[in-house]
């Protein structure tokens, strides 16, 4: 399955089962490095014989809305609960994406999900990766779903 339909897949199936909310995917683009201004990322990164990194991207209203669903409370700042959500959720998307990039589950491992935040930061992860990043929205506010990847022969 290409891999931005798998992105679209995921992200859908995991909003809508784990955390009730449905979202909607935009046009993929590759993202460049621009910077990430009022955001939190949730990252995890893939090793073996797929290099790379799942990212989600989310505003600070789509991580307070996303947070505030998952945990059943209301979140008002972006504190260790978010985090912790957010950096399970990229888990859960790399988790999907990992069996799509290696079905037989040997070749590529994860590592621990993390999350960063702040008014303005950048995230680069590997020189000539493929990339290709989904935007999603709901309910007015807006995410994105990021994969770097690059297979070694």
């Amino acid at each position: 399955m290409e891999k931005t339909q798998h992105i679209i897949e995921a992200t859908q199936e995991i909003f809508s089962s784990m955390i009730m909310l449905e979202v909607s995917p935009g046009e993929p683009f590759v993202r460049r490095n621009e910077m990430l201004t009022g955001s939190i990322s949730g990252l995890v990164g893939l090793a073996g014989t797929t290099k790379g990194m799942l990212a989600i991207h989310l505003t600070k209203p789509a991580a307070l809305a996303v947070t505030g669903a998952f945990l059943g409370m209301e979140v008002n700042e972006i504190d260790e609960d978010v985090c912790d959500a957010i950096g399970e959720l990229a888990n859960m998307l790399a988790g999907s994406m990992k069996a799509a990039i290696d079905p037989k589950g040997s070749g590529v491992k994860l590592s621990m999900p993390s999350a960063i935040h702040g008014q303005e930061y950048a995230i680069d992860c590997l020189a000539r990766a493929e990339s290709v990043t989904v935007p999603f929205t709901f309910n007015g506010v807006s995410f994105m779903v990021e994969l770097q990847i690059r297979q070694d022969s």
